[in-house]
């Protein structure tokens, strides 16, 4: 009797698991190892955070200007330029294809285009020495002629090789009667060194420079063709 009630207690620490109770045991195991993946990936993922790059526009110096002695007696106020809320915003821009835009993630500018383009343009005609003074336009800055203009395009165009595109249009106003003056549209296509970022950026750069410069060689041939007294 003893021997039977024995065996039995055996039988029964040997119980094999019934079919829910593997079911349940392998939900649990692949829980668990679920959880230890995600937070792996966590600790991981906060641990190796990919840097971003940022890149300028060359901005020239003005701090050897000097009035020429030919200086157009004028006051030049530069304003803001307009464009599209891409480049407004510090990411850099590529076309893919002829109508879709995207932005790079961690390759930015250190400031929005707009802004960039600006300060070059306000160097080099202060540069120039060909003007009186020229200011950034503000409420309270009185001035004669007034530039502004838009901001088309200033992105990477890849079209078999890759290229840095910038369009802009800028006009002058005479302040006096406000009447448009002078127009200029700039376009250029500005083939990269590289199909790499850094490539592109020095060609967006060196477009800029060049559309800039033909922009004051436009200002200077207005003025020369129509002098100010």
């Amino acid at each position: 009797m003893s021997r039977a009630r024995g065996e039995l207690e055996v039988r029964n620490l040997e119980r094999v698991p019934t079919g829910r109770e593997e079911i349940a045991l392998r939900a649990a195991r692949t829980a668990l190892i679920t959880a230890f993946a995600v937070m792996v990936g966590l600790l991981s993922g906060c641990g190796a955070a990919r840097p971003s790059n940022y890149y300028q526009l060359t901005v020239p110096s003005d701090a050897g200007a000097v009035e020429k002695a030919n200086a157009v007696p004028v006051t030049l106020l530069l304003g803001q330029l307009t464009t599209s809320h891409l480049y407004r915003e510090d990411r850099i821009v590529y076309g893919n294809g002829a109508e879709r835009l995207g932005t790079y993630e961690y390759q930015r500018w250190a400031e929005p285009p707009t802004e960039m383009i600006q300060e070059v343009l306000l160097r080099e005609l202060r540069s120039s020495g060909r003007y009186r003074a020229v200011h950034y336009r503000r409420s309270n800055m009185k001035g004669d002629f007034a530039l502004r203009g838009n901001l088309y395009d200033f992105k990477e165009v890849d079209g078999g090789q890759m290229s840095a595109r910038v369009t802009l249009e800028l006009e002058m106003r005479d302040l006096k009667n406000g009447a448009t003056v002078w127009t200029h549209y700039y376009t250029h296509d500005e083939p990269a060194g590289g199909n790499d970022v850094p490539a592109l950026v020095t060609a967006l750069d060196k477009n800029v420079q060049r559309g800039v410069k033909e922009v004051v060689e436009s200002l200077d041939q207005y003025f020369a063709s129509h002098p100010v007294k």
